[in-house]
């Protein structure tokens, strides 16, 4: 049982509950000093996007509103990891810094000088699994090699053991006789100057319980019907616990654990079958840090060599109408324009809009993958990667490139009634379901009748499905035969 003050360095584990850092700290007796640092330059090239920070900052208010209840707090600085913590160390007399691990690449670099540093000063500093299944070292092909393709990997993790159980949150958190200074939240400037985020404060609930009621919400309202409901838009038939995965206030353990607790007290084939499909997609989070770990050139770079040479297209005007959702295919628009409301959009929607960023317009899935980490709260470098690459299909378990989603076939498939378009492209609510998708088609009678005007009240489409399909698959076609 130690007596000197442990510092516990909080990142994108941003609760108590499950927390490895934190209750190893607890476990180990004295004081307790959570911290948290915000270095935005120590990201390397991808830090922190608008509609994170503003996540950022209600989490970072939520954290702190539990550790006070638990008689601590959050002590927020802001600067050089390094510097700061082993300031922390020399001031309040620290033997240990604990923390959870992060997988992006320049992260790890930074995490390791760290840890060294921190140890020549004779200090306790180790790191934990806290936001993993499975550490991505602890999966791999018989050879020995990381996977490459979802259904193998997927099927190694589920022959492991399962997961352990979440930790408790502690009773208490012991506080130490004399606070660190720290900063006000607001001295971090995460929020925005001119208030554009009021729809993503409507949209979400943001902090560790927020996260849990969701998922208990989830299990009991939707998990049933998940298979088939899970890839329409129009109804409430997916968890939308991504950004609550992203900033930690949920771990993949207490979602696996209350699940699985779930299915025990419940009878029934479609809650299984919902089940199984929903953990299933925690294993393509899981899939994704995988390829990130041992890939870790992925988030600027093609997986596969061959897109080295791919003809993308310069077009910043049809760039603009994709990021502004102006393009005239209404399912893309929506999807585009949800984003820019709340910082979420549908999976489903996300793989339409990035085949007809990458396929019809022809425009480098970088441009897309920098679109949404600037726009999206749930903005994840390993699954914004790997969702891109898959999508373009220049990465792991790549789409064939020849698969074009059509947006209206998918618009009309997933969005029958047109619900969903109506909600965000207001401006066609009064089509019927039959033009909803494919505006053009419709009548002049029955434009005039929606009061929709082609090229004035909603734009005409930018490009031609087909024709861009035809372009895409010999843009594909020539470098598949060099």
């Amino acid at each position: 049982m130690s007596t000197s003050p442990a510092i516990v360095w909080f990142r994108q584990d941003l609760r108590i509950e499950d927390n490895p850092a934190l209750a190893t700290a607890v476990k180990r007796g004295g004081p307790i000093i959570p911290v948290y640092i915000h270095a935005p330059e120590e990201e390397g090239e991808w830090p922190a996007g608008a509609a994170s920070n503003v996540w950022l900052h209600h989490s970072l208010s939520a954290l702190d509103a539990s550790l006070q209840d638990k008689h601590s707090r959050l002590i927020v600085r802001k600067g050089r990891s390094q510097d700061i913590l082993e300031g922390l160390v020399r001031d309040a007399g620290a033997g240990a810094v604990y923390w959870n691990r992060r997988y992006e690449p320049a992260i790890r670099t930074r995490d390791e000088t760290v840890k060294t540093a921190l140890r020549d000063m004779g200090c306790d500093a180790m790191s934990f699994n806290g936001s993993l299944l499975f550490e991505p070292w602890e999966i791999e092909s018989k050879q020995g090699d990381p996977y490459q393709v979802f259904t193998p990997f997927w099927k190694a993790c589920l022959a492991k053991d399962d997961p352990a159980e979440p930790f408790p949150a502690p009773r208490k958190i012991p506080a130490p006789n004399d606070w660190p200074a720290s900063l006000e939240l607001d001295a971090l400037r995460l929020l925005p100057g001119i208030s554009w985020d009021e729809g993503i404060r409507e949209a979400w609930s943001m902090g560790e319980r927020a996260a849990a009621e969701q998922l208990i919400r989830f299990l009991e309202d939707a998990v049933a019907d998940y298979d088939s409901a899970r890839d329409r838009p129009d109804i409430l038939g997916t968890s939308r616990l991504s950004p609550h995965l992203h900033f930690g206030e949920i771990s993949p353990r207490q979602i696996w654990s209350t699940t699985q607790n779930h299915l025990a007290g419940t009878t029934g084939k479609g809650a299984a079958k919902g089940a199984e499909k929903f953990l299933a997609e925690l294993g393509w989070r899981e899939f994704s840090y995988h390829l990130l770990y041992h890939f870790p050139h992925v988030p600027n770079e093609n997986l596969r060599d061959q897109f080295n040479r791919f003809p993308w297209a310069d077009d910043e005007k049809a760039l603009r109408a994709w990021q502004k959702g102006m393009t005239g295919y209404p399912i893309v628009d929506a999807g585009m324009r949800e984003l820019w409301t709340t910082g979420w959009m549908h999976n489903r929607v996300r793989m339409i809009v990035a085949s007809f960023l990458t396929k019809d317009l022809i425009i480098h899935w970088l441009e897309g993958a920098r679109w949404f980490w600037d726009t999206l709260v749930d903005a994840d470098l390993a699954n914004n990667t790997q969702g891109w690459q898959w999508t373009a299909g220049c990465g792991a378990d790549a789409a064939p490139y020849f698969r074009i989603f059509n947006p209206v076939t998918q618009g009309e498939r997933y969005d029958p009634d047109g619900d969903y378009v109506r909600q965000w492209v207001p401006e066609l609510a009064n089509l019927p379901p039959k033009w909803i998708h494919k505006p053009w088609e419709a009548s002049e009678v029955e434009l005039i009748e929606a009061g929709v005007t082609l090229g004035d009240t909603y734009p005409i489409p930018i490009v031609d499905h087909a024709q861009a399909r035809e372009r895409a698959l010999e843009a594909y076609n020539a470098i598949k035969n060099k």
